[in-house]
């Protein structure tokens, strides 16, 4: 068992998400948050004052999967998010010790469902 972490942009989530459905992988977390990177931000004018901005908007999508969806997992990811640019994303991948299903007690693959 695997727990996928990608960051990628904002705009590209509906990509991703096509994607992951179509590798059949539809279990998934999605926050918004803010980081910085390669792109190292930019500088803004706001009421005659510059301000820099180098913490930018990504989303990052959490997927706990059998490691038989892994590589599946990150080539959808990879085929949504990617643009060829600098600022296109991260995915780590950190193994998963165990996995508890509240509602029935299952536990490990089958509790990944």
């Amino acid at each position: 068992m695997k727990l996928i972490i990608a960051y990628i942009q904002p705009h590209k989530l509906s990509d991703v998400k096509e994607e992951l459905y179509k590798a059949e992988v539809y279990k998934m977390s999605v926050t918004n948050s803010m980081g910085a990177g390669q792109q190292k931000g930019y500088t803004e004018h706001y009421r005659g004052v510059d301000i820099e901005v180098n913490l930018l908007k990504k989303v990052r999508i959490e997927i706990a999967v059998n490691d038989s969806f892994v590589q599946p997992t990150i080539d959808a990811i990879v085929k949504g998010a990617r643009s060829g640019e600098i600022g296109d994303g991260k995915i780590f991948v950190v193994p998963l010790e165990e996995t508890i299903r509240i509602r029935s007690g299952e536990t490990g693959n089958a509790a990944i469902g």
